[in-house]
């Protein structure tokens, strides 16, 4: 019983790690980020619950009547603050920009209504 007991505590600290994830950019590549995203028309802008710095471009076509995603650059979502109902016949909008996938949303794909989906 003891064994298992400090088995694991010695688990559960070993979790507890003070070292920066591998995966953080540098200064450098930040930078690069941040300048490459300028270059493309683009803006850093924290995005989702994390906040993570993400390059945010306007899509051509954001706007734009679509009845699918094969009618934009980005989803094809329905557009205004009501829900509809999932199944109906719809057309919608074109996506402005990556920050969309944040947030509630309901697609139109084939002419037709999708179930809401929130992602934070």
């Amino acid at each position: 019983m003891r064994l298992v007991l400090a088995l694991s505590a010695l688990l559960l600290l070993a979790g507890c790690s003070t070292t920066p994830p591998a995966t953080a950019p540098s200064v450098d590549e930040a930078t690069a980020d941040a300048a490459q995203c300028a270059a493309s028309g683009g803006q850093m802008q924290p995005l989702g619950r994390l906040q993570r710095e993400q390059c945010v471009v306007a899509y051509a076509d954001a706007g734009k009547t679509c009845s699918s995603k094969s009618d934009c650059r980005g989803q094809c979502l329905a557009s205004g603050d009501e829900e509809r109902v999932p199944g109906a016949k719809a057309t919608g909008t074109c996506q402005r920009d990556v920050s969309q996938d944040f947030g509630c949303r309901q697609r139109i794909d084939g002419g037709v209504v999708q179930g809401t989906i929130c992602v934070d």
